[in-house]
């Protein structure tokens, strides 16, 4: 079993439900659905992204037709994996992320939070997720300044994270105040999609010899 996602349940000595392999299937539909031809994911993702060609290769291959694109991963090397506040992958079921909505006040728990040791120059935890929001050459500077005192390179990631996520938070909350917009936009994405996947479910079905 290649699957990471079993794998790490396997490790931890979690229940593996049937959730871990119906999981990437249904991913594998939704890329395969919209002929996507790249798909923008992060390394630990790239695996979904082989599951869903080899889907598609032998489909194609067992009913000799081209009905599904084999689409390709895109990975931005500087973003292939955002570490969390404990130096894990960040992630939701992880509970170690920094939300992108969150007020001050909840940068500061989270950022504080970050896990740091003392073995290098500077907290690499802070300064992976530092360098997403500031350029290295500027974040040179600044760890150079402050080598070794962790307290004060948090708190510049903090003003760093408020004002970069800040536009986004203004967005959310004026979004908050009239939800109409959000349903008028998935209503018409909801029906943009519906006309897609029943071309495409058309074609399948004609594969496969069932109308």
């Amino acid at each position: 079993m290649r699957a990471h996602a079993f794998k790490d349940s396997e490790a931890k000595n979690k229940e593996i439900s049937v959730g871990t392999f119906n999981y990437p299937m249904l991913m594998a539909a939704d890329i395969l659905l919209y002929d996507a031809a790249i798909v923008p994911v992060g390394a630990d993702q790239k695996q979904h992204i082989e599951y869903t060609r080899d889907t598609a290769e032998k489909f194609n291959r067992v009913f000799k037709t081209d009905v599904f694109t084999l689409p390709e991963p895109y990975i931005l090397p500087d973003t292939a994996v955002v570490p969390g506040i404990d130096g894990q992958k960040m992630s939701k079921s992880y509970g170690n992320v920094i939300p992108l909505f969150a007020s001050y006040e909840e940068l500061v728990k989270a950022v504080m939070s970050i896990v740091t040791d003392s073995s290098g120059e500077r907290p690499e935890n802070v300064y992976q997720i530092h360098k997403l929001v500031r350029s290295e050459s500027e974040l040179a500077t600044i760890y150079d300044q402050h080598r070794g005192n962790y307290k004060a390179l948090k708190e510049t990631l903090i003003q760093d994270l408020d004002r970069y996520l800040a536009p986004m938070r203004a967005k959310y909350e004026e979004l908050k105040e009239d939800s109409s917009i959000i349903d008028d936009v998935l209503a018409r994405g909801a029906k943009e999609a519906r006309a897609i996947t029943e071309a495409k479910m058309e074609q399948v079905r004609e594969a496969i010899g069932v109308r």
